[in-house]
């Protein structure tokens, strides 16, 4: 009899414990893991705040589990095909409730040093890379054309792919993972720097760049204001971009902001009249220095503009990597409809993807792209694969090498 009891009460304890994870894993996705309280999740669940304690004792440990819970439905799909082509990974993981916005949005949150989850998503990217470059080097004669490097090639598939996830949250209607997975597979089969016969660029110079929309519209910035108010508002946005990084803009309030920078929270206020218009400065502050790179480039062809966006991403690494970390934590934890953020990550998403676009088909006009090459492709690629590879990088600041990478991808795409 005693038996059969403890058997219905570890039953019960199982299915009350699985109910905390589903409705975690719904929050976690609907909301993002800063926003979410335990107390909600007990609320899902339909349990007390104190039953759920008895299960889990913070939020950390409930996330971890739901990552793992994730993690290890993913691997069962990855195994589970007869086929192994990436592409069909992706379709797999689709496949799965919820998986690519949780994992988009971890990817980029975790990302900070502080974040709970940092160590378990630096140890899972380093087994998707192992995993992908020992695929490229056991298939290399069919998955990867002559003269190509299967090791640079997995870091770089690894970096669009995880760029791609976060893509995904905020063009759904112009990005498909799995299709966009395929043509690169396709591209991969080719030489580097590949032509077609008879593809060989024309002779002559090629027209200059077009011009394109910069990623912050012009009325979006703030009035010059007396020459103190702009030192402090520029300190405030400095320190706010700390703050953001390293705790998210859910965590950081305004208060601590102030502290940090040395002024009454009315101070502040005066500057900016609510969280909402300080992140957003933020967040100017960066993509404005992007734009500055490409108007800085008048006399340029739309090829040297695009090889151009490497040695941008080499100043950025050197000279502001806090900026890096804010776009990685933000840009991930605003995929969640509702944040502050989503609609400028949105607008700002479509523009550098139709400006991209733009740059590429002015390079296949002049020859520079060859013929073969969908601009629309590499214009969605590249973009993935810089966002990508900064994540890969605040995880790994020794063994990732964004600038050298991009270099890589656009002397491959772009042969001069």
């Amino acid at each position: 009899m005693t038996s059969v009891i403890d058997g219905t009460r570890f039953a019960r304890a199982a299915a009350t414990r699985q109910a905390i994870l589903d409705a975690a894993a719904e929050l976690f996705q609907r909301q993002g893991y800063r926003f979410v309280s335990l107390r909600e999740i007990a609320v899902r669940a339909g349990i007390s705040h104190p039953a759920l304690l008895k299960h889990f004792a913070d939020k950390e440990q409930l996330l971890a589990e739901v990552a793992t819970r994730f993690d290890r439905a993913a691997c069962a799909a990855h195994t589970a095909g007869a086929t192994r082509s990436f592409a069909d990974e992706a379709r797999a993981e689709d496949a799965l409730p919820g998986y690519v916005p949780f994992l988009a949005a971890l990817t980029g949150e975790a990302s900070a040093p502080a974040h709970p989850l940092h160590a378990w998503m630096r140890d899972r990217l380093a087994r998707a890379l192992d995993d992908r470059r020992t695929a490229l080097q056991q298939g290399a004669r069919d998955r990867v054309g002559a003269g190509r490097d299967p090791a640079g090639e997995a870091v770089r598939l690894t970096a669009a792919w995880s760029g791609l996830r976060m893509l995904s949250r905020y063009l759904p209607e112009r990005v498909d993972i799995g299709a966009t997975l395929e043509r690169q597979e396709e591209l991969l089969r080719l030489p580097p720097g590949h032509r077609p016969a008879g593809g060989a660029r024309p002779d002559g110079p090629a027209p200059l760049a077009p011009a394109i929309q910069p990623l912050i519209d012009e009325e979006e910035a703030p009035a010059p204001g007396y020459r103190s108010g702009r030192a402090r508002r520029a300190k405030i946005v400095a320190d706010a971009t700390t703050l953001f990084a390293r705790e998210g803009y859910g965590d950081t309030s305004l208060l601590d902001i102030a502290n940090r920078v040395g002024v009454s929270k009315s101070a502040l206020y005066h500057h900016f009249p609510s969280k909402d218009a300080l992140l957003h400065a933020v967040l100017r502050e960066r993509d404005t220095r992007i734009d500055e790179t490409v108007a800085a480039s008048p006399t340029a062809t739309a090829a040297e503009v695009l090889r151009g966006f490497a040695d941008g991403a080499a100043a950025n690494e050197r000279d502001q990597p806090g900026l890096i970390e804010l776009y990685a934590v933000i840009s991930s934890e605003a995929t969640v409809a509702d944040h502050a953020a989503h609609r400028y990550f949105e607008h700002r998403f479509s523009r550098a993807l139709d400006g991209f676009a733009r740059l590429f088909e002015a390079a296949a006009d002049a020859g520079d792209l060859p013929s073969h090459r969908d601009p629309a492709h590499e214009a969605l690629w590249v973009l993935a694969l810089w966002d990508g590879l900064q994540y890969l990088w605040l995880y790994d600041h020794d063994g990732v090498d964004v600038a050298g990478e991009l270099r890589a991808h656009l002397a491959d795409v772009l042969p001069g």
